[in-house]
């Protein structure tokens, strides 16, 4: 099935249906979703881990659209914490190391985020590198955004809610409080070098300060999720 397009409030859901010949290494399916405000649940091969659904119906893609979603990416979680001492966490697609010496590396982040809002106040956050065999279970708890009133059409009592993401997530802090997932296969920590505004996301500049790979394998990618973030 070609890719669908679902605009869902505040940004914008490509998800790819999986297919049979969709498989990752270790041989059994990935399953299809996305992170930032919702998820499409088609075909999923693990039952009783699907990720949840939203409404919408496939859009056309230009070209353009087409040529940017060739793209791949890792899947990781961004780690944050505000100075009031409440953490999140996000799923983020668009991370690179943009420099040896020193050691930085970028994240773009929607721009009306909550990660944003927390990063901008502690200038630190965590990247963890969601693993290859099982990244999805902890994909699947932080899918949705932590803030319901993220999500077109929900009642006025859930649009209110809060959602801890990190409930159920063994994890440790970094000194500033952000958190770093102890089942992730490696992570790095950072403090913030430079905030740069780029379009409807913001580009977070973080020197590493330390990092550790915790498992062995590699990292998930989100064409074994089944879904893209790009366009």
């Amino acid at each position: 099935m070609p890719n669908a397009r679902f605009p869902v409030g505040w940004a914008t859901v490509f998800v790819r249906r999986p297919t049979a010949e969709a498989r990752p290494r270790g041989g059994s399916g990935r399953r299809g979703g996305h992170e930032r405000t919702g998820a499409v649940t088609q075909q999923q091969p693990f039952p009783g881990s699907e990720f949840p659904t939203i409404p919408g119906e496939p859009l056309n893609l230009e070209p353009i659209e087409k040529a940017l979603l060739k793209m791949c990416y890792g899947v990781h979680v961004i780690g944050s914490v505000n100075s009031a001492g409440e953490r999140n966490l996000m799923i983020a697609d668009w991370v690179m190391q943009v420099s040896f010496k020193p050691r930085l590396v970028a994240a773009s982040i929607e721009n009306d985020a909550r990660t944003l809002r927390f990063v901008r106040e502690t200038n630190a956050f965590t990247v963890n590198l969601l693993h290859e065999r099982d990244g999805h279970e902890i994909a699947r708890k932080v899918v949705m955004p932590a803030e319901g009133k993220k999500i077109r059409g929900r009642s006025e009592e859930a649009a209110a809610a809060v959602h801890d993401k990190l409930d159920g997530l063994a994890h440790f802090l970094t000194p500033e409080g952000a958190p770093i997932l102890e089942e992730a296969l490696g992570w790095y920590y950072c403090t913030v070098e430079q905030f740069f505004e780029t379009g409807d996301h913001t580009l977070v500049v973080g020197r590493v300060l330390d990092g550790d790979v915790t498992r062995s394998g590699d990292i998930l990618t989100e064409k074994e999720l089944g879904w893209e973030y790009a366009g």
